[in-house]
């Protein structure tokens, strides 16, 4: 496994109703072996946004809780696909790599205690997904959005401006050296084609 094998592809929470969620599960799973999907929380961590101003639980509850929603969405995909496997190390990732499985990652147990990642609404899953991409010595980081991807090279302080990466997404980015791209609901079977031979993918998001 080299960097220029592999992507993370940080699949957004959005898509959990979307007729566009199996495309795109069958789309990872065909580049088995050079990806590893990071689920957003989806509606599981809108339940904890929700709750929060209500019960007054801190930010470090709703961090890990959040995490959790990661988790929850997670094995909602591994349910839908048998080609998946939830995994929560990079040990385990190498290893579901390996045996051609497609590795979902479960947060909670590496970034709990991570003193580089901040208990806060302003890091999602966006910012977890280049976290990891780093860890795991993968190049490329692929955004999969329920919004239109940009034609063009996409500014990440837009992309923050108009609330569709969180607003530490520049910072976490920046920090771990990985090319990202973001991807809308309906390019799944460009995706098909391009994830297993390592082949960028929708817009290219920009640091400058």
């Amino acid at each position: 496994m080299t960097q220029r094998d592999l992507t993370v592809v940080k699949l957004g929470g959005s898509h959990a109703f979307s007729p566009n969620l199996i495309p795109w599960l069958d789309a990872v799973a065909r580049g088995a072996g050079h990806v590893v999907i990071v689920p957003g929380g989806g509606p599981f961590a809108d339940t904890v946004r929700a709750a929060q101003p209500k019960m007054g639980f801190d930010d470090v509850a709703a961090h890990r809780m959040a995490l959790l929603a990661m988790e929850q969405f997670g094995h909602a995909l591994v349910a839908l696909d048998r080609r998946l496997l939830m995994v929560d190390s990079v040990a385990a990732i190498r290893r579901a790599m390996r045996t051609r499985k497609v590795p979902v990652w479960s947060p909670a147990a590496m970034v709990a205690g991570a003193k580089d990642v901040p208990a806060s609404w302003d890091v999602t899953a966006d910012s977890l997904a280049a976290w990891l991409a780093h860890r795991i010595g993968a190049r490329r980081l692929l955004l999969v959005k329920h919004v239109e991807a940009p034609h063009h090279p996409a500014s990440v302080q837009d992309l923050v401006a108009r609330g569709i990466v969180d607003r530490s997404f520049v910072a976490f980015l920046a920090a771990n050296g990985v090319e990202a791209w973001i991807a809308g609901p309906d390019q799944h079977a460009e995706a098909a084609l391009a994830l297993g031979c390592g082949r960028e993918i929708g817009c290219r998001i920009d640091l400058r």
